[in-house]
């Protein structure tokens, strides 16, 4: 998780940073992530409702199934389908990035190499798109 993530988190779940990570996070290998619970799952997340703090999510959790992996291999792509009910199989891969990385910009998620800016996903030159003038 980003600062601009633990913040929003945070502010989402009414507690001061220190108290959230306390609460819900664990340092791996000096990165900030959430913790999982004993399911496996995030310890967010509800089975049969979805993420329990959708709106405080960190930004990875935003580009969600937009991830580098999923984007660039069209194997990964195709092991996501039966995890993420909103993959249109019928219209390819090619079109799921087309679209993903539309989305990805669109909502700030992109960090581009260079920029210091906080954001979830680095999009290699053969996904990135150029920006709008």
């Amino acid at each position: 998780m980003t600062a601009h993530d633990r913040e929003r988190l945070a502010r989402h779940l009414g507690l001061d940073v220190p108290a959230m990570l306390a609460d819900c996070a664990e340092s791996v290998n000096g990165k900030v992530r959430l913790r999982a619970g004993a399911d496996g799952y995030c310890v967010f997340f509800k089975h049969g409702e979805g993420c329990g703090v959708h709106q405080g999510r960190p930004d990875i959790c935003r580009a969600w199934p937009y991830f580098r992996g999923n984007l660039v291999d069209a194997s990964s792509w195709e092991m996501i389908q039966t995890d993420c009910p909103g993959v249109n199989v019928e219209a390819g891969h090619a079109l799921f990035v087309r679209e993903g990385v539309d989305y990805l910009y669109e909502h700030g998620l992109v960090h581009e190499p260079g920029d210091d800016s906080p954001h979830a996903l680095v999009l290699d030159a053969s996904l990135a798109r150029r920006k709008d003038p």
